[in-house]
């Protein structure tokens, strides 16, 4: 008789295992419990072991099937009693303890479950919001903005976030394409805050203001307005002017406020930091010095390529050695000659500082690519 219930009972789970996925664990450990118990003999009565499988099911399942596995682990558990002779030789009130301690378990197990059902749900909700409300404010662009084309990765240090404390802008504007890279001290809602504040600021200013230092006058009077004394932000303000001669004599113009120099990457792979003339201060921290950086300009050739970042990239270590990330010494073979691809070489490049820092970045980072093709 109890090996019919038995085979029923492993038809059932069989059946169980193929319909529901997340279930296959805990039923594998019914499985578990019951083989060890009949491999076990007569004599030795392994079923309690059976508690272990509501118990897993809590983090698999939903708490409907977490019930349901309970009960088929204690059908399974009564299907070996005669078995095992435990009817005959245990006292009936251990057997009904028993019984009440493994349904304790299977309700409480329930219970747990549907918890964490509901707390996923209010976290996937309250990251559904986050998201949206940080795609809001990051609005990444296209492919091409004006006549310059671009590509970008943007990784955040946050959990479940997709913008932290580095922010990025392209923007075509009656003056040319404007572009901004920032990096604001910190991270977390604090960090976001003051991304709010800049970018809002540069995109009204970078319609509004002729000059590249009118943008960033307002950008950093936005700042010292709105975000908390000390605190400060990195950036590199960027344009490429409406009017221009031929493609071999473009020129672009750049403003630097404390962030990490560019790079370009002429097509045959050679790589020339563009450091500013006079290396300025971030924003917010103006207040403390005396006078204005002054916009510089540089020859950005056709199917050149200029690699803008955060510190966020530069200061990514190996965790084997110890090693910042060398950008200026990879971006070459990584980049030439790929101004008409901008995607494909951005992907090799993050996969490259992915690769470097074994897999995962610890602050925020920003790799965006621009380049005025032919």
């Amino acid at each position: 008789m109890w090996t019919r219930a038995f085979r029923k009972a492993v038809d059932a789970l069989g059946a169980v295992i193929s319909a529901h996925q997340g279930m296959t664990i805990p039923l594998t450990a019914i499985a578990a419990v019951a083989a060890a118990d009949l491999l076990a003999g007569r004599n030795h009565f392994l079923a309690p072991m059976m508690v272990m499988a509501p118990a897993l099911a809590v983090v698999t399942t939903a708490w409907k099937r977490t019930l349901l596995i309970g009960l088929l682990g204690g059908a399974v558990q009564a299907a070996l009693m005669p078995y095992d002779g435990v009817l005959d030789t245990q006292d009936r009130r251990i057997l009904a303890g028993m019984a009440i301690s493994y349904l304790t378990v299977v309700l409480f197990s329930a219970y747990a479950s549907w918890w964490r059902e509901v707390r996923t749900e209010q976290y996937r909700a309250v990251v559904t919001v986050a998201e949206a409300a940080q795609r809001a404010l990051l609005r990444p662009p296209g492919p091409r903005v004006g006549g310059v084309s671009l590509a970008v990765r943007y990784a955040s240090a946050a959990d479940a976030a997709q913008i932290g404390g580095d922010l990025y802008a392209v923007l075509d504007t009656p003056h040319g394409v404007r572009a901004l890279v920032g990096d604001v001290r910190g991270k977390g809602l604090e960090a976001v805050q003051t991304s709010a504040v800049v970018m809002g600021a540069f995109r009204e200013a970078a319609y509004d203001e002729g000059g590249l230092a009118g943008v960033a006058r307002r950008v950093d009077a936005s700042v010292r307005r709105h975000v908390m004394d000390g605190e400060f932000t990195t950036a590199l303000f960027l344009e490429f002017p409406a009017q221009r001669r031929a493609a071999e004599d473009a020129e672009i113009e750049l403003l630097h406020y404390g962030h990490v120099p560019p790079l370009r990457v002429s097509p045959d792979g050679r790589v020339t930091s563009l450091d500013p003339p006079e290396p300025w201060v971030p924003l917010g921290l103006t207040g403390f010095v005396r006078g204005a950086p002054e916009p510089w300009r540089v020859p950005l050739g056709a199917d050149e390529v200029l690699v803008l970042c955060t510190d966020g990239v530069i200061e990514a270590r190996d965790p084997r050695h110890g090693g910042f990330y060398p950008l200026a010494e990879r971006v070459g073979a990584l980049v030439a000659g790929a101004a008409r691809d901008l995607e494909a070489a951005v992907g090799r490049l993050y996969a490259d500082l992915l690769g470097h820092a074994g897999g995962t970045l610890g602050d925020d980072s920003v790799l965006l690519l621009l380049a005025r093709p032919r």
